[in-house]
């Protein structure tokens, strides 16, 4: 299975934990102030404002929260001086890893991060040193005692993604950062849940990880995630599924 496979997987688990403690949410704002400030506060016209909204409603965001970020991204007040960071470096193994950041101080992050990669057995790197291993896709993930593989294929490519595939127990739909919206409007149409869907960084190739490598990925990408000024991580590591069972049942 893939590291977005397994990442994304965890983070949904754990988004309800986060988003007691109010962290989850706090990231959402943050999102969506961004998005409102660079395209505007109406949805139908601003794509990524749009999918930062949907982003918060998956997250159980009060209506009344998403409207005060949109404000605050609109009006241009105090809170919405972020700027879009993406911080790379590698993980043990010589794992490719992404941050996707909004931080009103650069500095501070880097520095933060660069603590964090070093503590848990990583490095941080130059710019440019890894995003060229990555492309962004629209990707949803679905059980697949949800739909049968020919009915989802059929459905998936005529909305206009590019791949279905099955991975263990799951399907991974594929698609275009242009037509996620589209297959995101279909599947819904179709009464076809989604356990993730996101655009993401999808990486071209992935590497092999071992029980304890394993265990040192997870560890650093939850340790990434965690920061406050951190919204999403990607990596190319690619977990065996006995080990991945193995670490699930002891969590």
């Amino acid at each position: 299975m893939s590291g977005h496979s397994h990442w994304a997987g965890i983070k949904h688990k754990k988004a309800l934990v986060d988003a007691k403690r109010g962290k989850l949410w706090s990231k959402l704002a943050r999102n969506i102030i961004m998005a409102a400030k660079s395209g505007g506060g109406d949805p139908e016209m601003n794509l990524s404002l749009r999918y930062a909204i949907d982003k918060a409603k998956d997250a159980n965001m009060t209506k009344d929260s998403i409207e005060k970020a949109i404000k605050r991204g609109t009006g241009g007040t105090d809170g919405a001086n972020y700027e879009e960071v993406l911080y790379e470096g590698y993980g043990c193994n010589g794992v490719a890893i992404m941050c996707e950041a909004l931080t009103d101080n650069r500095n501070r992050t880097a520095g933060e991060l660069r603590h964090t990669f070093e503590k848990k057995g990583g490095s941080l790197g130059a710019s440019g040193c890894v995003s060229w291993m990555f492309k962004k896709k629209g990707i949803f993930s679905i059980e697949a005692s949800v739909t049968d593989e020919d009915s989802l294929v059929e459905i998936a490519l005529e909305a206009g993604a590019d791949d279905v595939e099955l991975d263990n127990d799951t399907f991974e739909v594929t698609c275009s950062i242009d037509t996620f919206e589209d297959v995101k409007q279909v599947l819904h149409q179709k009464e076809i849940t989604t356990k993730v869907a996101e655009i993401a960084q999808v990486p071209d190739n992935y590497v092999v990880l071992d029980e304890n490598s394993s265990r040192k990925i997870l560890d650093l990408m939850e340790a990434l995630e965690d920061h406050e000024d951190v919204q999403n991580v990607y990596a190319n590591f690619d977990i065996p599924p006995e080990i991945m069972t193995k670490i699930e049942s002891e969590s």
